[in-house]
């Protein structure tokens, strides 16, 4: 390695990919996605984006089974993500009152989350735009 280059490792790669998607992505696209890069296997993926979700830089859209860069890694919010059913784009919100009420939910149900994904399917402004709901 030449001084002062930096090795970029699994990790790096996979976010940077996901940070430069227009949508949320499976495994399997990020996966042929960075083929050309080096990146050959399944497993090398899932590890990458075990490592990112656990330092809460991105997150899995359950709904899609795809994978989203964190709007703001330093969030304690429970994000909520908004799904455009019509042209697949996906938002993230982060809302410190609706993270509150879920914690009171859960305390008041006595109930102990793991962790929450709140996700809302719809459309978003430009399709409604376009395609107005009747």
């Amino acid at each position: 390695m030449r001084r002062g280059t930096v090795q970029q490792t699994h990790a790096d790669r996979v976010l940077a990919f996901l940070r430069q998607a227009a949508r949320p992505l499976s495994a399997y696209q990020i996966l042929e996605g960075l083929r050309p890069d080096g990146v050959a296997a399944p497993v090398t993926v899932y590890r990458a984006l075990d490592r990112l979700r656990a330092a809460g830089r991105v997150h899995r859209i359950e709904s899609l089974n795809a994978w989203t860069p964190c709007c703001d890694p330093d969030h304690a919010e429970t994000p909520v993500f908004a799904i455009c059913e019509v042209c697949g784009a996906v938002s993230e919100h982060l809302d410190a009152r609706l993270a509150r009420d879920v914690a009171d939910l859960a305390r008041r149900t006595g109930f102990a989350p793991a962790r929450s994904v709140i996700e809302i399917r719809g459309r978003c402004g430009a399709c409604r735009a376009v395609e107005p709901v009747a």
